[in-house]
C-alpha cells in the first residue's frame, strides 16, 4: 500500500511540474489581458470616442512587443537580472521563473544553436519511436564514428525529457520542422503533421 501511495505521490507531483510552466504562461497572459483590457482600453477609448473591438488584445501584444524591446536593451537588461536575483529567494516562485525561464530559452535559440533537427528514435522497445530533437554531434574516439546527442522531450513540458547519445543509424530522419515536432510534444500528440515521411 505504501508503494502505491508513494507512486502516486510521485506520478502527482511530476504532473504539477509539468503543467507549471503553462500555467504560468496562462496566468501572465490573463493578468495582462485583464489589466490592460478593465483598466486601460476602456479610457482609451473614451478618449478615442469610438469602441474598437479587440483593442485590449491587440494593447496586450504592443505591451508583450515593448517587453520583448526592453529585454533587449542594457537598461531591460539589468530589470530583468534584479527581477531574476529577487525571485531566486522565492522558494515557488523560484521554481516556477526558472521553468518558464528554460522554456523561453529552449525557444529562443536560433536554429543552429539549439534545435538542429527531428527524428524518431527507438525506445522501450522495438517498433516503438519517440520523438528527438538532435542538439550536436560528438566524435567516438574509440571507433571514429560521429555520434547524435538526441534531446527526446517529455509530454506535455518539454524543458523535461532525456538525453541520448545515439548513432546515426539509431535514428530515423522525418521532414518535420522543430516548430511541427514541438506542437506534437506540447499537444500530446493532438496537433501536428497527419503523415510520417
Amino acid at each position: 500500500m505504501n508503494r502505491v501511495f508513494k507512486s502516486v505521490k510521485t506520478y502527482v507531483f511530476r504532473g504539477l511540474l509539468a503543467l507549471l510552466p503553462l500555467w504560468l504562461c496562462y496566468l501572465v497572459l490573463n493578468f495582462l489581458y485583464r489589466a490592460v483590457d478593465q483598466k486601460v482600453a476602456p479610457y482609451l477609448e473614451r478618449w478615442l470616442g469610438v469602441t474598437i473591438p479587440g483593442l485590449g488584445f491587440l494593447l496586450v501584444l504592443i505591451v508583450l512587443f515593448l517587453l520583448g524591446l526592453a529585454a533587449g536593451n542594457w537598461a531591460g537588461r539589468r530589470i530583468f537580472a534584479l527581477i531574476e536575483k529577487i525571485s531566486t529567494h522565492i522558494p515557488l516562485v523560484k521554481t516556477i521563473y526558472h521553468l518558464g525561464q528554460q522554456l523561453g530559452r529552449a525557444f529562443n535559440r536560433p536554429e543552429n544553436q539549439g534545435l538542429k533537427r527531428v527524428v524518431l528514435v527507438e525506445q522501450f522497445r522495438p517498433g516503438v519511436w519517440s520523438i528527438g530533437f538532435v542538439t550536436g554531434t560528438m566524435k567516438d574516439r574509440a571507433s571514429g564514428e560521429t555520434l547524435l546527442k538526441v534531446f527526446i522531450p517529455t509530454a506535455p513540458n518539454p524543458t523535461a525529457g532525456f538525453m541520448v547519445v545515439v548513432r546515426e543509424g539509431q535514428v530515423r530522419d522525418v521532414s518535420w520542422t522543430v516548430s511541427e515536432a514541438m506542437n506534437i510534444v506540447l499537444s500530446g500528440g493532438i496537433v501536428g503533421p497527419d503523415e510520417l515521411s
